[in-house]
């Protein structure tokens, strides 16, 4: 199988806590930053469809009794805009339901370029 890479930005304009989305033969990509390291996910919800990247991006909140919060995985959450499934940044797969995942791609930062790889697909340079 063939790898296809894609270039998409520079490292400096996806800070840490950020994400930029980007356009790839019709796909919609996420490429996000957690803590100087950085992943890719589809920008679809695999609920009903919803641009998952729109969503914010926060923590995930444990508790083990009442009125007691505990905030995990700090910035590796994305929460759908529309009915507010989480998933997780680094996997794609949803917090409640790990079977349920969004596509994840590959990302390499080459010198001060992030670039995406998919086995599978063509893309374009961006």
């Amino acid at each position: 199988m063939s790898h296809n890479r894609y270039l998409v930005g520079r490292a400096s304009e996806i800070a840490p806590g950020a994400r930029k989305i980007v356009e790839v033969e019709g796909r919609s990509i996420g490429v996000y930053n957690v803590n100087g390291h950085y992943y890719a996910i589809r920008n679809v919800c695999p609920h009903q469809g919803a641009p998952l990247c729109l969503g914010i991006t926060t923590s995930f909140v444990t508790s083990s009794y009442p009125g007691e919060f505990c905030f995990e995985m700090e910035g590796e959450i994305v929460r759908c805009p529309w009915h507010f499934w989480e998933f997780e940044i680094k996997s794609g797969c949803m917090v409640v339901d790990p079977k349920t995942r969004t596509k994840t791609y590959d990302v390499t930062v080459e010198r001060y370029d992030v670039s995406i790889e998919d086995e599978d697909q063509l893309f374009v340079h961006l």
